[in-house]
């Protein structure tokens, strides 16, 4: 169960003594109170309205933390990244591997343990390689596949621009609240092609996602918040040459 805050729980105590001391037979409405009283408003928009609202607004600012997890390529990958408009930090996770991932610039760098780089493409380990690679900034070849692959994870506009779409026939599907914070949710096709949560309190910022097709459940915050980005240190990292061994 959600908390309510106090604030809100003394304005419904407030409307119900309103309407109970309304004189019986007066033709009255409106005694319930307005989940969008006190908000920014976009809660009273049709749901495209809103959609593009949330859209913009992802849009206009330099940074966000995203995390959650998702499905693409036939995988599942959960992360929990910070992204700005200059690149991007944080760590990703699939089938029981974790790395991070560090993009400055078009410079993309991955980090993962031995475990990580000791799985060769045809199963067999290469220890070698691993505990060269391990725990190393490694440099990601701009023709190797990881860096069209992984780069995406990194890039805040071509992040945000597939995701913050849903599928179908828009609704608005009622007022939530995500972490403490009052929401409008707006469905694609009743919710088979997506919900997304549009804060109704300060800019109308996406806050939580869930995709279409149970594609995986993303959760936005820290937006505007900035944070450092730079290259790692050149001891802390490795520059393997074109082409990153198979993993």
């Amino acid at each position: 169960m959600i908390p309510i805050s106090q604030g809100r729980s003394r304005r419904a105590t407030l409307a119900g003594a309103v309407c109970a001391l309304l004189v019986a037979g007066t033709a009255l409405t409106g005694c319930s109170e307005d989940p969008n009283e006190g908000t920014n408003g976009v809660g009273r928009l049709p749901a495209d309205q809103i959609q593009t609202k949330a859209q913009k607004a992802a849009a206009s600012v330099g940074t966000v933390r995203l995390h959650g997890s998702v499905q693409a390529g036939g995988r599942s990958y959960t992360l929990d990244m910070r992204l700005k408009r200059q690149g991007g930090i944080g760590s990703v996770s699939t089938e029981g591997q974790t790395f991070r991932l560090l993009r400055v610039g078009q410079e993309l760098y991955l980090r993962a343990d031995a475990a990580f780089w000791g799985q060769s493409g045809d199963g067999e380990s290469d220890s070698k390689a691993a505990d060269k690679l391990a725990s190393k900034y490694v440099k990601v070849p701009k023709g190797d596949p990881s860096y069209t692959k992984f780069i995406g994870f990194t890039d805040k506009n071509v992040l945000l621009s597939g995701l913050l779409t849903l599928h179908g026939e828009l609704s608005t599907d009622g007022h939530h609240e995500q972490d403490g914070v009052r929401t409008v949710r707006v469905a694609g096709d009743d919710g088979a092609g997506g919900t997304l949560d549009v804060s109704l309190e300060g800019t109308p910022y996406p806050l939580r996602l869930v995709r279409a097709g149970e594609a995986g459940t993303l959760t936005f915050s820290s937006w505007g918040a900035d944070f450092p980005l730079e290259k790692p240190a050149k001891d802390d990292t490795l520059d393997y040459g074109k082409e990153l061994p198979a993993s």
